[in-house]
């Protein structure tokens, strides 16, 4: 017998949510990604961040919205592991990198992240990340650091990734888990805010619709 993947429930077009704030009591998911110069929120600092809430197609599928995203001055008094820019690729230094102060950079993000909360009749945005509560606590930290005071989020409520493509796929690896839920991946591009944040989207995206209204 072949094995295969895993089978969504059967749905037709009128089980799909006629809006976001009635799929997810009145949280509009918005999918994140940050890059950081460690891996402490405490004491690393927050280099790029990316934002893509999510929309509805005119089927009442979700699917990935527009994206905003920001490089960050690190923050005075924060720290950079030198390992982490391996990772990462980020120069801090680049002449064309046209990072803003801490401050500004959040609310270049958060901006676009309000109007789509306000437009979609939602309360909040819900953070959706690949190992969320570490792009959340990065967040946090960045907003009491800069006392920011109109965060959109929710403070500690999250949709993980890691745990959604467990249970549909069996891959925990954003890499693994976005080529098994036969989308592209390129490495070479991998752990830029920007290109995570799409991924995870589409990611997202896939597992959800799947089970329109929660199974």
């Amino acid at each position: 017998m072949t094995e295969t993947g895993p089978t969504a429930p059967a749905t037709t077009a009128a089980t799909f949510p006629t809006t976001l704030a009635n799929r997810f009591r009145g949280y509009l998911p918005v999918v994140v990604d940050v890059e950081t110069g460690g891996f402490d929120w405490n004491k690393h600092a927050l280099l790029e961040i990316a934002v893509q809430p999510l929309e509805l197609d005119a089927d009442g599928r979700i699917v990935p919205g527009e994206i905003a995203s920001a490089h960050v001055v690190p923050a005075p008094g924060t720290l950079i592991d030198p390992k982490s820019l391996e990772i990462t690729g980020i120069d801090i230094d680049h002449p064309f990198r046209d990072a803003k102060p801490e401050r500004q950079a959040l609310e270049a993000v958060f901006g676009p992240v309000r109007e789509a909360v306000k437009r979609h009749g939602c309360q909040r945005a819900i953070l959706v990340g690949h190992n969320a509560h570490f792009d959340l606590n990065f967040l946090n930290a960045a907003v009491a650091r800069s006392g920011h005071k109109r965060n959109p989020f929710h403070p500690f409520s999250v949709f993980d990734t890691v745990t959604l493509a467990g249970v549909a796929y069996g891959q925990t690896v954003l890499a693994r888990a976005v080529q098994a839920a036969g989308l592209s991946w390129n490495a070479q591009e991998a752990h830029s805010a920007v290109y995570d944040t799409q991924r995870t989207a589409e990611l997202f995206c896939k597992i959800v619709n799947m089970w329109p209204r929660g199974g």
